[in-house]
């Protein structure tokens, strides 16, 4: 992050602020809402402005900006139209290692003023980092249309309740399971309506009958490929409620950052031939956090159903009468051949597609290759990588034609996808000369051709769609 995002008390607190214009007026109005106490310095004053902080607890000093205005303040707000004059102040504060925030301007200053959706006491801000002023305006917009007005008040109801909840819950855990039930309940409806003593008396009601979780419920949740935009509206929000996080190598970093920040994270993953825990721990070890009362998420790149495993870790959860559920997601196949632009089916190429795993559970080639020569159907092998040679070899011994073309896409739709395209008869020579790493996806067939006609992604383009919700005040701590 370029900046500690946070929200600052500045109530009753002496800030600075250099400017009179129409600038300086709209931050000497949020400062005066969060109840600063602004110390204004300007040689002149908008109208406007001056009945505003000659309304409240404010001072107006008319004169140029001096070093000693720095004295005592808290917090810097550059806000003339002068940019000289911005800079000598933010570069006056930032030597007494005050922080400010110079309007137009995030280079000189440590702190930048977010875009904020004010539902108060919920406050919701965001920042480009003053990089892209007009997409925090569409944001702030979206976001503005989709938060009711009332969830201040669901945070007022909250707040109410937060001590009898804490009284009768004694495990944090518990708590956390109340609230998330009665937030998104009968009772958060009508506070956000507006009827808070109705809400008050459904409250009371939820607590009374509410009792502390025995059991805990493991979610088996396919993470996708790598491209956090894929993943499912559910997978997101059962990601966001676990306790503890099970995760596996092919999940992105993109997409294990969604997860909630304050769960204890666990790392499952495996390489050919070198696991971080046997199979069999990670299924007990499953049984044995939900049967503290937790909730588990069990995250696996692509789909968990497809060459993830997750069949036999439900298989014990179920033998364990453990609650859970399974969220699928896109699978590699899917994914990585669509950010290729390698249609697997095509009227023209291929009627079939069949998936197919590159070694199996002792790491043999047994495989049904008489049934793979059909030039119509598309092969897609996962893990495949290590026994590519083999896996020509045995094509062309059963009949598919050594002109076949074949693709191989490394780390799939992430900023650091590659796709290498050849034959089954030079692949081989194409992967020593580029070093090809894991994770790689390999897909046989006559729609590999199109690839360089359809090819629609760029990574060096990508980039990461997640909106960072920030604070009234980003500051920077490097400069």
């Amino acid at each position: 992050m370029d900046y500690l995002p946070l929200f600052l008390e500045v109530r009753d607190r002496p800030c600075l602020l250099v400017g009179g214009g129409d600038i300086a007026l709209r931050k000497a109005r949020l400062l005066n809402d969060a109840g600063a106490h602004i110390q204004l310095v300007s040689p002149e004053i908008h109208p406007d402005l001056k009945v505003l902080i000659e309304s409240g607890f404010h001072a107006y000093r008319q004169k140029v900006f001096e070093a000693s205005d720095l004295n005592g303040v808290c917090l810097v707000i550059a806000a003339t139209d002068d940019p000289v004059v911005n800079s000598e102040v933010a570069a006056q504060a930032k030597e007494k290692n005050l922080f400010v925030n110079v309007v137009d301007d995030a280079e000189s200053g440590n702190a930048v003023m977010p875009s904020i959706v004010d539902r108060s006491p919920v406050m919701v801000a965001f920042s480009t980092g003053g990089k892209a002023p007009v997409l925090a305006r569409m944001l702030r917009q979206q976001l503005e249309s989709i938060l009711p007005a009332g969830y201040g008040r669901l945070a007022e109801l909250a707040g109410q309740f937060r001590s009898k909840v804490a009284g009768k819950f004694s495990h944090i855990n518990d708590r956390r399971y109340f609230w998330e039930r009665v937030l998104t309940g009968h009772a958060a409806e009508k506070a956000i309506s507006g009827d808070v003593e109705a809400a008050q008396r459904l409250m009371e009601e939820e607590l009374a009958k509410s009792e502390p979780v025995s059991t805990g419920e493991v979610y088996l949740v396919g993470g996708g490929p790598g491209d956090p935009d894929l993943l499912t509206f559910k997978a997101l929000r059962l990601m966001q409620q676990a306790d503890v996080v099970l995760h596996d190598r092919l999940v992105s970093e993109q997409v294990l950052s969604l997860c909630r920040r304050d769960a204890d994270y666990i790392y499952v993953g495996k390489k050919r031939d070198r696991h971080a825990r046997p199979q069999e721990e990670i299924n007990q070890l499953l049984v044995d956090l939900a049967k503290e009362g937790k909730r588990v998420l069990r995250l696996k790149g692509g789909d968990p159903f497809i060459f993830g495993r997750g069949g036999e870790e439900i298989d014990t959860l179920a033998e364990e009468n453990i609650p859970f559920q399974v969220v699928p997601g896109i699978t590699a196949a899917s994914g990585c051949a669509s950010y290729a632009g390698i249609p697997l089916t095509h009227r023209d190429h291929a009627q079939s597609v069949r998936f197919v795993t590159g070694h199996l559970k002792d790491d043999s080639y047994n495989l049904n290759w008489h049934e793979m020569v059909d030039p119509s159907q598309t092969l897609v092998f996962y893990m495949g990588l290590m026994g590519l040679s083999r896996i020509c070899e045995e094509l062309h011994k059963h009949g598919r034609s050594l002109d076949t073309p074949i693709a191989l896409i490394e780390k799939g739709t992430t900023q650091k996808q590659r796709v290498f395209t050849g034959t089954l008869e030079n692949i081989s020579q194409i992967v020593e000369g580029n070093t090809v790493k894991a994770p790689t996806l390999i897909i046989v067939g006559s729609v590999v051709q199109l690839h360089h006609k359809l090819k629609w992604f760029n990574p060096d383009n990508a980039w990461c769609s997640q909106v960072s919700y920030c604070i009234p005040f980003a500051l920077s701590l490097s400069k």
